[in-house]
């Protein structure tokens, strides 16, 4: 797929700017632009395979894919160019201009079809890689169900082993892999990887032997071709804030602390006014149709306020466009034993107090567009937590509170991943996770997510 990729993006570029004559010289040298896309064919190609794009730990899974072909590609150009410059080849600048981003655009979006591809695979049991855990029964059991939420990554856990452990202690952790023993001897966990075919052992926390011990156990896996995982006991941190800094031969983790102060507030906020901002005169004609059929729909006006709490705790004034009865509110507590939210939230998927108008409405989530107006004045953020109502925040535990560190936003992690179909605890973590993670990439990223998720609409009632 790359070379064809590649091919595709240097003969489009060569015809774009020359046509279909094949004897055009680079100006100041005696070979032509045929021969130059020959060779910049082949070096691109060999390009990705240095930067270990095609490595199967990265394929199928996160950005460090798509970062290692980008980082590939934009190296090959910007040695071209330097090459050019030192040997005072005039390289067409139309040639370049249309080969490097038509390229890199290709090679992305075939990497993201092709990803699309074995997540399917995936899904079904394919494609992955058997994995052997290693650790203390509760580490064992977290990491099998955090591993079985993810199938896209490509990770298969088969069995585990629990050095120094009885074989009831996974059992009682809500763990359904065969423990096939917690004998601490290598020979012994080197026979349970044969027994169960693992292609790598994953070592989770409360592994109970010596570093020495383990370090003969890599030693051992190396020789015969089966892959070491390590897996502390850290969870839902992003990659961004992990480094590892070697110490006389010991990896040390640093975890950095989450923090989104000074630049990345004003980036954030700039961000947020921009964007907001063009939806607003984009959207302007839609929302005022809106308007008129929320007003011909059911009698009450066209936008609804509500009280909502935002960054720390400051309440706001949320607008929506009014997709229940104007008199909703006063029938909340006659509607109590209908409630199929979880946790702390009021859910009811066959709301009688919803009109016409307002199911297409919040279906496919353009009730939500007046809260644009809420963004751009600063109460809201484009992505962020959900705004949660002020009952919703007295019931909150301590940790939940840490979900009104930032602003709250028009779409999230929690929008993006099920919306309504989540359970509460599902939907904290996942708030969670964004306060502790947040990154203006992350933002895009769930920013386009959404639109996938609005055209589908699944949870939204």
């Amino acid at each position: 797929m790359d070379a064809f990729v590649i091919t595709w993006a240097v003969a489009g570029a060569y015809v774009v700017r020359f046509g279909l004559e094949p004897n055009f010289v680079a100006q100041g040298q005696e070979v032509t632009y045929v021969w130059l896309s020959v060779a910049l064919v082949i070096v691109w190609w060999f390009m990705l395979g240095a930067w270990n794009s095609r490595q199967s730990r990265i394929l199928g899974s996160g950005a460090d894919e798509y970062k290692r072909v980008a980082a590939a590609s934009l190296w090959l150009f910007g040695l071209i160019a330097i090459i050019s410059y030192v040997l005072r080849i005039d390289t067409a600048r139309g040639y370049v201009g249309i080969a490097l981003p038509a390229g890199l655009f290709g090679l992305v979006l075939s990497r993201w079809l092709l990803r699309q591809h074995l997540s399917v695979h995936r899904q079904g049991g394919a494609s992955m890689s058997r994995l052997l855990l290693l650790g203390g029964p509760s580490a064992v059991a977290h990491l099998e169900n955090t591993l079985a939420r993810a199938k896209h990554a490509g990770y298969l856990p088969v069995a585990a082993y629990t050095p120094g452990s009885d074989t009831q202690g996974i059992k009682a952790e809500a763990s359904a892999l065969p423990v096939l023993g917690h004998s601490p001897d290598i020979g012994d966990i080197v026979d349970a990887i044969q027994r169960c075919n693992a292609d790598a052992v994953a070592v989770s926390a409360g592994v109970q032997l010596h570093p020495q011990t383990l370090r003969h156990l890599g030693w051992e896996l190396a020789a015969r071709n089966v892959g070491l995982i390590m897996a502390p006991a850290l969870t839902d941190i992003a990659g961004p804030r992990i480094h590892t800094q070697p110490v006389a031969g010991l990896p040390l983790i640093h975890v950095t602390t989450p923090t989104l102060e000074g630049g990345q507030r004003v980036a954030k906020r700039l961000f947020d006014v921009l964007v907001s901002g063009s939806l607003i005169l984009a959207f302007a004609p839609l929302m005022a149709v809106i308007a008129v059929l929320v007003r011909l729909d059911s009698p009450g006006p066209a936008l609804f306020r509500q009280e909502r709490v935002g960054m720390q705790g400051t309440p706001f004034g949320m607008l929506k466009f009014r997709s229940m009865v104007v008199n909703a509110e006063q029938q909340l507590s006659t509607l109590a034993e209908l409630n199929e939210g979880h946790g702390v939230l009021f859910k009811i998927k066959n709301d009688p107090r919803v009109t016409r108008v307002g199911n297409f409405l919040r279906k496919y989530s353009l009730d939500e567009l007046p809260q644009l107006f809420n963004i751009f004045a600063g109460s809201m953020s484009l992505v962020g937590p959900r705004p949660p109502l002020p009952r919703e925040v007295e019931a909150y535990e301590s940790d939940v509170r840490r979900r009104l560190l930032v602003k709250p936003g028009l779409t999230g992690l929690w929008q993006v991943s099920g919306r309504s179909n989540l359970s509460w605890q599902d939907s904290v973590r996942l708030d969670l996770y964004y306060v502790e993670n947040w990154s203006l990439a992350g933002d895009l990223a769930i920013i386009l997510r959404t639109v996938r998720a609005v055209f589908r609409s699944t949870g939204a009632y």
